[in-house]
């Protein structure tokens, strides 16, 4: 049996479910959607005080299967104003590099200029297929989405590691640290990887095979104590190096482990760590929150997250970060958040697996399961430490009279509002 993914739905196939909802363009989409816009346009109209039919009649060229995905775009809320920065993007629209062995395809400030700080890669490796022998010049954090994949890496003091993860894990590679990555049986592996720097690019990464075919051959050779008669296999290598290319499954774990060791000695960093075995920072009716940074997770230096489950009709609550922005990655599910970018300006989006979301330092905001499946997502942070403050805390923690002067509201509202950080709140 293959592995079995980490969520309710694996990103495999909720990216194909997305892309078979955008081929789905028939009457029943049309219905649906009119359906809901009528709905919303009423609502939007009633509280604007005009006509329906008037403010958001729309008898000009649709794409109907956008619509559908995107009904908070078609029809925001009311609350919605201005023209902020577009906080939304997907991995489904980025090309994918196809070479034999796996695929990869990447989100960048590029593709994505609110996102200056933070850049992530999805990649697929077949059993056997390996990203070869590199390194990066920024830091990379990574979870694995389903199927099995050995890593190895040597450290700055020589020692080597080398581990299997599986769906779930996480693992760490500084800036600078050589690494490999090898899908495993029965059917290899996909995971998302994570940058500490939003220009980073997958090509321009170095790699084992490019450096060695444009160093010249007598170097190579002194280098390694060999004739250049040695360096024949290089003339196969593609000129721009292997990247990712197809292999026999390496052996068992151990087998691997004693090889490298034998040349070395075992590397004191642990560079991998399993996420899905430690217990939920924050649970309730609304879902759990599993938070990792470099306090539970050493290697982790630069970056911090939070693996967040939204129970149907839940939302991640009212809240905002002091101390990073927020890349987010949807792995499951549905969802829509509305981003408040301050001086009366607030936009609202939809969100379905494989899309990206970006929330700038300190902005607040919410994350509302609109589906009737799990939602499941990641905040993902430059920085050592995870933090962020709930509104409702916030609140309830002050004396009453202040909040009741700036919002009207009674002190019996007040006495309502949840007085913890709970992070999710039940449908």
């Amino acid at each position: 049996m293959a592995p079995q993914p980490f969520s309710v739905l694996t990103a495999r196939s909720a990216f194909r479910s997305l892309l078979s909802r955008r081929k789905f363009l028939g009457a029943s989409t049309a219905a649906v959607a009119g359906a809901l816009a009528s709905e919303r346009a009423a609502a939007q109209a009633n509280a604007q005080g005009s006509e329906p039919q008037q403010s958001a009649s729309d008898p000009g060229p649709q794409n109907r299967a956008l619509q559908q995905l995107f009904p908070s775009s078609v029809l925001p809320p009311p609350t919605d104003h201005a023209l902020p920065p577009t906080f939304w993007s997907s991995f489904a629209m980025m090309h994918r590099r196809v070479q034999d062995g796996g695929w990869s395809r990447q989100v960048n400030v590029q593709d994505f200029p609110i996102s200056k700080d933070i850049a992530g890669v999805n990649m697929r490796l077949t059993a056997g297929g390996i990203r070869e022998l590199h390194w990066h010049e920024a830091d990379e954090w990574a979870i694995m989405l389903y199927g099995k994949c050995r890593i190895t890496a040597v450290d700055v003091d020589g020692g080597t590691f080398v581990d299997d993860v599986s769906a779930g894990d996480l693992w760490y590679f500084p800036t600078g640290v050589p690494h490999s990555l090898q899908g495993l049986g029965p059917d290899g592996c996909e995971f998302l990887l994570v940058f500490d720097d939003g220009k980073f690019s997958e090509d321009n990464t170095t790699l084992l095979s490019d450096w060695m075919i444009h160093t010249p051959p007598d170097v190579v050779a002194k280098n390694w104590s060999v004739t250049e008669s040695a360096l024949a296999s290089f003339k196969t290598i593609p000129s721009e190096g292997r990247y990712i290319f197809q292999a026999a499954v390496p052996g068992g774990l151990d087998q691997d482990r004693s090889a490298a060791i034998n040349s070395g000695q075992r590397s004191a960093e642990t560079f991998d760590f399993r996420m899905l075995r430690m217990q939920p920072q924050k649970s309730n009716r609304g879902g759990e929150v599993r938070i990792v940074d470099s306090t539970n997770f050493p290697a982790s230096k630069n970056i911090a997250m939070a693996h967040v489950t939204v129970k149907p009709g839940g939302m991640r609550e009212l809240h905002w970060h002091p101390n990073a922005n927020e890349w987010q990655y949807y792995i499951a599910g549905k969802g829509r958040m509305t981003v408040f970018f301050n001086r009366a300006a607030a936009r609202t989006a939809d969100f379905n697996p494989g899309d990206v979301g970006y929330i700038p330092q300190t902005l607040g905001h919410y994350i509302e399961n609109t589906g009737d499946t799990d939602l499941v997502f990641l905040e993902m942070f430059k920085t050592s430490r995870y933090q962020d403050i709930s509104l409702n805390q916030w609140l309830t923690h002050i004396p009453p009279e202040l909040v009741t002067q700036h919002l009207g509201i009674s002190a019996e509202t007040l006495q309502a509002i949840p007085k913890a950080n709970t992070a999710l709140v039940p449908g």
